[in-house]
């Protein structure tokens, strides 16, 4: 509640109790009684000429709600086997559910997966009963529970963002490979809880050269050394590399050039889409 306000139910009975006062006074006591009503129950001068001027309003605590309510045609234990049912057949839609349950009711009750204790004979009676848009309603709550939620394991404290350096937009582009952005994601799901891999992706900003690979968690030690090894693999050309020295002047050779840089000197062997991929290792690797 906001400070300076009473209850909804305490300022319509000041302001039914002020009413007939109001009505049958002079301008400047009309005056007088909004000053009053508004310092009383906290509300704006024309809400309280409203509520003055209009009819007199009913207690909220006696007000009834004029709607029909329908008693509930399926009871708790049939929602909760729907549930249990749409579960065990894979979470199908309303429309597929009702087509097949004639098939899987019989069986899930004959391998015991409906010896529940809400899997009483009415229950099984009022979910063959059901129509498609019943159950996709009923089942609305339990699929928006199952929904993936991304979840986000970078925490960075105010020290570690300012230690680190950041472009700017107006940040000149580097222009020769070897510039790096690594991070790692999490394979976790939608839960942080237990064991899962990560994943060290570092690309290079320039040719967008881009390798993967697999880590145990965040720890340094295992952060360390997958850099490591990643190092390895981004290899580009070093300033001043001539792309023909690298690359044999032959036309099959040429016609590659021409469809794909190669500053990674990984030549023009037939396996050279091999090496792109990274299915194949490059001699230079091992050395």
């Amino acid at each position: 509640m906001a400070e300076g306000k009473i209850p909804m139910a305490a300022r319509r009975q000041v302001t039914n109790k002020l009413r007939t006062a109001y009505a049958r006074a002079s301008k400047r006591d009309k005056a007088r009684i909004l000053d009053e009503v508004m310092s009383t129950t906290g509300m704006a001068r024309s809400t309280a000429q409203r509520m003055l001027t209009g009819p007199a309003l009913p207690d909220p605590a006696e007000q009834v709600d004029r709607r029909k309510l329908r008693a509930k045609r399926y009871g708790d234990d049939s929602r909760a086997l729907l549930e249990h049912v749409w579960a065990l057949m894979g979470c199908p839609c309303g429309k597929y559910l009702v087509v097949m349950r004639e098939l899987w009711l019989p069986l899930l009750a004959e391998a015991g997966d409906l010896d529940k204790p809400f899997a009483t004979a009415e229950a099984i009676a009022q979910l063959e009963s059901m129509s498609a848009a019943t159950i996709d309603r009923y089942l609305a709550p339990a699929r928006a529970s199952m929904q993936l939620r991304g979840v986000s394991t970078t925490t960075p404290s105010p020290l570690l963002r300012n230690s680190i350096g950041l472009s700017k937009v107006g940040d000149e582009p580097p222009t020769r490979p070897g510039v790096i952005e690594a991070d790692t994601v999490a394979h976790c799901g939608p839960t942080f809880q237990g064991e899962f891999a990560r994943t060290l992706t570092m690309t290079d900003l320039v040719t967008g050269w881009t390798e993967n690979t697999s880590i145990r968690n965040n720890a340094s030690r295992w952060i360390v050394a997958a850099m490591a090894d990643l190092q390895g693999m981004i290899r580009p050309g070093s300033e001043g590399d001539d792309d023909e020295r690298r690359n044999p002047a032959t036309a099959r050779a040429a016609a590659v050039r021409n469809l794909e840089p190669d500053p990674w000197g990984l030549g023009d062997e037939p396996a050279r889409p091999l090496l792109a991929l990274g299915t194949v290792m490059p001699i230079w690797w091992l050395c």
